[in-house]
């Protein structure tokens, strides 16, 4: 067993789980666990504020996520405004955005994510296969916490839609598929960021990630 995936041997910060009804919540918390966090599953915004990170994990479609979420979009938007780490996982990071192209269906308004890292997610092109699912790479395009020690490394990933940043310097990381996509990105404040991929499923890389999460969390 490689140092990198045994346990640690202290807690460097307690980290909540955000609780609203979408998403592997058992597997994120056993990645956090394993990476050095105390880890708290709730929807109790009291927790949030007590906590040194907050993760938004999911999975499933845009408008339903957005949807399950709306209780608690201000408290969301008050740990970003607080500067504490926000780490959005697969549709949380998507949830990160402004809109979706899976959120505006037909004779439906269309729903709006959070909004912290303006832009929208796109679906790949027609005639590619979707979802893309499986292991890919990741290129770190620019410098942020969370990818220290993964450039060139290979993740986990199940997602038919990408992130479109409204601004270029909002790509921490991209991947190959069909075309270049973001595959990390984060808020120029550099406390909100999220991963299309499930660093809970992507092995060393992942609790990599993971590790960098907690460490960034405890520095604060």
């Amino acid at each position: 067993m490689s140092a990198a995936s045994s346990s640690p041997e202290e807690t460097l910060a307690s980290v909540v789980v955000v609780d609203y009804g979408l998403g592997n919540l058992r597997s994120v918390t056993r990645g956090l666990e394993r990476a050095g966090a105390s880890v708290e599953i709730t929807d109790d915004p009291e927790s949030f504020a007590a906590a040194d990170g907050v993760v938004l994990p999911g999975v499933g479609a845009f408008r339903e996520g957005v949807e399950n979420a709306e209780p608690l979009r201000e408290d969301l938007l008050e740990v970003a405004d607080r500067g504490q780490p926000l780490f959005g996982i697969c549709l949380g990071m998507q949830m990160l955005l402004t809109t979706s192209e899976e959120g505006s269906n037909e004779g439906e308004s269309a729903v709006e994510g959070l909004d912290l890292i303006p832009g929208t997610n796109a679906r790949f092109a027609e005639g590619q296969k979707v979802p893309h699912m499986g292991w890919n790479e990741l290129a770190v395009e620019r410098d942020h916490p969370l990818t220290e020690g993964v450039d060139g490394e290979y993740a986990y990933f199940v997602h038919s839609y990408y992130a479109v940043p409204d601004d270029e310097s909002a790509v921490v990381a991209t991947t190959e598929y069909g075309r270049e996509f973001p595959s990390i990105v984060a808020n120029e404040a550099g406390n909100v960021f999220g991963t299309q991929f499930h660093p809970e499923k992507s092995g060393e890389t992942g609790l990599a990630i993971l590790r960098n999460f907690v460490e960034r969390c405890a520095d604060e």
